[in-house]
């Protein structure tokens, strides 16, 4: 890690408050924090804990662009915030949104990269940006039209843009969100270079644990809008009862040790450091053997009919030069009742693709597409409503009315199938929306938008429910609620595919996972086997669940999936196995 340059800190804010207006409540309390020069930090915490507002205090944002109530002392590079402009500011703190595809405002990739200091008047504008370039390794993009572009290369795009004017603190929120896991992996990379080489301060908030035990230095935990704690890496995700009272998972190897042994204080946070822990430890391989082959043969009894009939499809766009892109190419897959479907590959294999095929909102090129005993060539998106719920990656574009409620009766009203307003409020105590049911669907937390999205496809009566990036941007507490609602939806629901990056979701949840590059299908599988393919994982960007990994080193086989499963494959107490259950659910 670079050396601090100087020994003051390179921000500290005193006990900072912030209300917006017309809250109920404070999104800050009494925020004091100091971050010194060269550190990377991992600010923490469940959905609505105020990260994302703590963030945009640091760039001016706050209060000049999200106006309200904003009390306490903040000091960036010397700076006192208060007294500057967000122009002025922004030369020293730089922020990557969450949507980071909204700050692409330019048409390529050098136009980006210069947007920046071209408008604020640097005469070097040209050299700023082929630096910013450099220090991304993205020279080779140059001249790449932006919709040309992986998520990943837009994702370093957007941090190139804001590169250019050489900042002292890069601020990104949620790195990792939108990304495949190799190019999540890349990303962070860029940001171990930028701190270590470049000695730039960086501060990620980020819900996933693994990243932070092998990038960061130091953890921000914060819990309704104040600071819990700040605790260096290792200590702060060995606190695994405190972190877990907060629904943030540590990483699965941190988790497995707890497991294993709940009384002690350090735990390896890290693949490398679990290697070394656990083969101090016998082996119990049988019991998770025997878990493992019943789980596979429950998971695989049943499935009649087919739902989805994809014969040869093949879907392409229209790029400039008129020519037709290929995204599906020659696709042979039937999707049948009870499957549980997660689609995996890096950013632009053509699962989102896929998944607007089947609900009719795109025909195929060619070949034929059947869904419920419908051709999708001639059936309207209207008339495949009737059976297919489609959810959109994000979650806010499906709300148009001003309460959720309104817009998980919208459906039905417009086709005057709304005769029993019973039916509503057994959707919305199902999912547990009675507290937000009158509230603006766009104003809700990550977690309440995604129940709030499953209510509206619920309403509908689908056979066929598909989701897209359902746990992109959750907590670990939405992540596990979700998850038990989609075991759920199978009284309701036929089918149930799910476009996803999130690697312990496919481990958990699904029974079917198909595996797509380039468009092509390339493997029609189930988790345990995805897993045990490190050649294939390579090939299509996945990277398998840390549990998984662990196992392929200790030699546990078949692989664990869960964190719960190493455990058992160790010898443990009967009533610590109680615990993993309890852990695991």
């Amino acid at each position: 890690m670079a050396k601090p340059s100087h020994a003051a800190p390179i921000l500290e804010l005193r006990q900072v408050g912030f209300r917006y207006p017309g809250a109920e409540a404070d999104s800050l309390r009494g925020i004091s924090l100091t971050v010194e020069p060269g550190e990377f930090v991992a600010i923490a915490g469940t959905n609505g804990s105020g990260k994302s507002t703590l963030c945009k205090c640091l760039n001016g944002l706050i209060p000049h662009y999200y106006v309200g109530d904003l009390t306490g002392h903040i000091e960036i590079a010397g700076l006192t915030a208060a007294n500057e402009s967000v122009s002025t500011l922004s030369r020293k703190v730089a922020y990557v949104f969450q949507d980071f595809e909204n700050q692409l405002v330019r048409p390529t990739v050098y136009d980006e990269a210069i947007f920046a200091p071209l408008n604020f008047g640097y005469e070097d504008y040209k050299s700023r940006g082929e630096r910013a370039l450099a220090m991304l390794g993205l020279q080779h993009l140059r001249d790449r039209w932006i919709w040309q572009l992986s998520g990943g290369q837009k994702h370093l795009t957007a941090l190139a843009g804001v590169l250019s004017l050489d900042p002292d603190i890069l601020i990104i929120d949620e790195p990792v969100a939108q990304l495949d896991p190799h190019h999540a992996r890349l990303i962070y990379d860029k940001l171990k270079v930028l701190n270590e080489q470049y000695g730039k301060t960086i501060i990620v908030i980020e819900h996933h644990t693994e990243f932070i035990a092998e990038y960061c230095s130091k953890v921000v935990l914060m819990d309704q809008g104040t600071i819990r704690w700040t605790k260096p890496v290792k200590e702060a995700l060995s606190s695994v009862q405190e972190l877990a009272e907060l629904n943030i998972l540590p990483p699965q190897v941190t988790m497995s040790a707890y497991l294993l042994d709940p009384n002690k204080r350090d735990y390896p946070v890290t693949l490398e450091e679990a290697e070394a822990y656990f083969r101090q430890f016998p082996l119990r391989p049988e019991a998770l053997q025997d878990a493992a082959a019943a789980q596979l043969k429950k998971d695989n009894a049943g499935a009649v009919q087919t739902l989805a009939d994809f014969r040869q499809v093949s879907y392409g766009y229209r790029t400039v030069t008129r020519t037709i892109h290929p995204v599906i190419q020659n696709a042979e897959l039937q999707l049948r009742e009870d499957d549980r479907v997660a689609l995996v590959g890096n950013n632009g294999a053509g699962k989102s693709t896929l998944l607007k095929l089947i609900s009719g909102l795109i025909k195929p090129l060619s070949g034929m597409l059947t869904v419920c005993g419908m051709d999708t060539r001639q059936a309207s998106p209207e008339k495949l409503a009737d059976y297919v719920a489609y959810i959109h990656q994000n979650p806010e574009e499906m709300f148009i009315e001003d309460t959720v409620r309104k817009d998980i009766e919208y459906f039905l009203k417009s086709r005057k199938l709304l005769h029993d307003p019973s039916f509503i409020d057994d959707i919305v105590d199902r999912l547990h929306l009675q507290e937000v049911q009158h509230r603006d669907g766009r104003l809700l937390s990550g977690g309440q938008q995604r129940r709030a999205t499953l209510a509206i496809a619920l309403a509908m009566r689908p056979a066929v429910i598909l989701l897209d990036e359902p746990t992109a941007s959750l907590d670990a507490a939405s992540r596990r609620e979700l998850s038990g609602m989609l075991i759920e939806l199978r009284d309701r629901v036929k089918l149930t595919v799910i476009a996803t990056h999130d690697m312990q979701l496919v481990a958990e949840w699904a029974n079917r996972v198909i595996v797509l590059h380039d468009g092509e299908i390339v493997m029609d599988t189930d988790p345990l086997s995805l897993f045990s393919q490190p050649g294939l994982l390579r090939m299509t960007g996945l990277v398998a669940p840390q549990a998984t990994t662990l196992s392929h080193q200790l030699g546990i086989r078949p692989p664990a999936m869960s964190a719960a499963q190493v455990a058992a494959a160790f010898n443990c107490s009967g009533e610590r196995e109680e615990g993993i259950v309890q852990w695991n659910s």
